[in-house]
């Protein structure tokens, strides 16, 4: 039993890494329809530039400032020159124009930081605490401390605030919102700099744990399943989803994966995101469409 918490808890604490990448999709998603396939290489750009200008001497403190006015810059960018003008186009369409735009902030990364890998080190020694006769990670301890400080300041942001009552009421009906005076742009900007930021801590996080290289902009992949199993328009979904994947991921690996041969931590998430697909399309937590003829 104690070695069964160890690793259903090691999971716990992995998944939350997953849901700090969902949380930029369904930011962007809730308020304005459009899954942004970009978000890894936000991701990415955000990481390569933090830790590109912590090697040219930029103090741990100045980088990040800099680098969360770049990501914010970045953000708003895209959403005034890319997306604004795609409005009311169908959803296929601002897939791919956010598919192609996630190779072309990966090009802009590569030609502004260079193509080589970088290691990034926060401080934090990714070595085993023994906390309650478990061995963890000191490093996915704090990885879910820093989670959750950033969920409880999104939360304060979208529930306790004028700019939360007016997300929601874009979310719910983007239409009925613009009757009523709220600005739509402004609320577009605003998320896709919160996004930006998002991106940032998780960049900071996956590019500490993975090193900084290109394939960390495929961490998106990895966000997939969560989405799919939390929805794609709760936060609370991408929480949950976070931790059912990490969980379940790690348990299947150890309980499962010496009767097929192992590898299956690879592909279990896509399984179980397939399984809620058939019985539950919208996911624990998302809205279900609701169509009259």
């Amino acid at each position: 039993m104690d070695f069964f918490l160890e690793v259903l808890t090691g999971g716990l604490l992995a998944g939350v890494m997953y849901s700090l990448v969902a949380i930029g999709f369904v930011l962007i998603y809730k308020a304005s329809g459009v899954f942004n396939f970009a978000q890894g290489a936000m991701v990415l750009f955000a990481a390569l530039t933090f830790v590109s200008l912590v090697e040219r001497g930029v103090p741990f403190w100045g980088a990040f400032a800099l680098t969360l006015a770049a990501m914010v810059a970045l953000a708003l960018l895209i959403e005034r020159a890319v997306l604004r003008p795609l409005v009311n186009r169908s959803p296929i369409t601002l897939f791919m124009a956010t598919l192609g735009l996630s190779y072309v902030i990966e090009g802009a990364a590569q030609a502004l930081w260079g193509a080589q890998v970088h290691g990034l080190d926060l401080g934090i020694a990714d070595e085993p605490l023994e906390l309650g006769g478990m061995l963890l990670s000191q490093f996915d301890l704090f990885a879910a401390g820093t989670a959750a400080l950033l969920v409880a300041l999104l939360s304060f942001l979208f529930n306790r605030t004028r700019l939360g009552l007016s997300l929601r009421a874009v979310a719910d009906d983007a239409l009925g919102a613009l009757a009523v005076g709220i600005r739509l742009p402004r609320i577009w900007a605003v998320v896709w700099a919160v996004a930006g930021f998002v991106g940032l801590v998780a960049g900071l996080l996956w590019g500490a744990r993975l090193g900084v290289q290109f394939s960390l902009s495929l961490v998106v992949l990895k966000a997939l399943p969560v989405l799919i199993i939390g929805g794609f328009t709760s936060m609370t979904g991408a929480i949950v989803g976070g931790l059912i994947v990490g969980a379940g991921e790690k348990l299947a690996e150890v309980y499962l994966g010496p009767l097929v041969g192992g590898g299956i931590e690879n592909w279990f998430p896509y399984a179980l995101a397939l399984l809620f697909l058939l019985v539950r399309p919208a996911g624990l937590f998302g809205e279900r469409a609701i169509e009259r003829v």
